[in-house]
């Protein structure tokens, strides 16, 4: 017969990683809104991986990760990330997936832009509690604020850069295209 201790046990620790995880993301918002340098060094392990989607951000390694942020933080000014919904998927105890949605507020090489963003993430229990252990960003749209309205009519959507570029979802999505294919026929 199962121990339903054990079992109990299994459950509560699940639904502590999953608290612990949750802060993890909530901590990295407000670290990099607040410019927190050593608290957003702290989120990564040393091995992590921080890039995007559209292959603009690259970094391996807690040093390159922080180097990146400087990097961006140079053009950003003052800024409001709010994360919305998370899922999380654990793989084993101390391996986790997940996906999170979010909005930033931002100011970017002096202007007011907006962002909807999602996040790829991997997690990973380490000696120092649940740490990221790659996180890939993807944006549906990052426009100046003056742009917003109609965004979603466009696919070229992301304006974070000197020239347009198209939005990272749900266009590049396997399940969007099927489903946009679908509806052609």
């Amino acid at each position: 017969m199962a121990n339903p201790g054990a079992d109990l046990e299994a459950r509560i620790a699940r639904l502590e990683a999953e608290s612990q995880i949750r802060q993890l993301i909530a901590r990295y918002s407000f670290d990099i809104d607040d410019r927190r340098i050593p608290a957003v060094r702290a989120l990564f392990a040393d091995d992590a991986v921080l890039r995007s989607h559209d292959g603009v951000m690259h970094a391996e390694g807690v040093d390159a990760i922080m180097t990146q942020f400087a990097g961006r933080f140079a053009v950003l000014g003052p800024g409001h990330h709010v994360m919305h919904d998370v899922q999380i998927d654990f793989v084993d105890a101390a391996n986790a997936t997940g996906r999170v949605s979010g909005h930033a507020e931002l100011m970017r090489h002096g202007r007011m832009m907006v962002a909807a963003i999602r996040y790829d993430d991997r997690y990973r229990l380490t000696p120092h509690g649940w740490k990221f252990a790659e996180r890939v960003i993807g944006f549906l749209y990052y426009v100046p604020v003056e742009a917003y309205p109609g965004i979603l009519a466009r696919p070229d959507r992301n304006h974070a850069y000197a020239q347009p570029m198209p939005a990272d979802y749900p266009e590049k999505l396997a399940d969007w295209a099927a489903y946009a294919s679908s509806q052609r026929d």
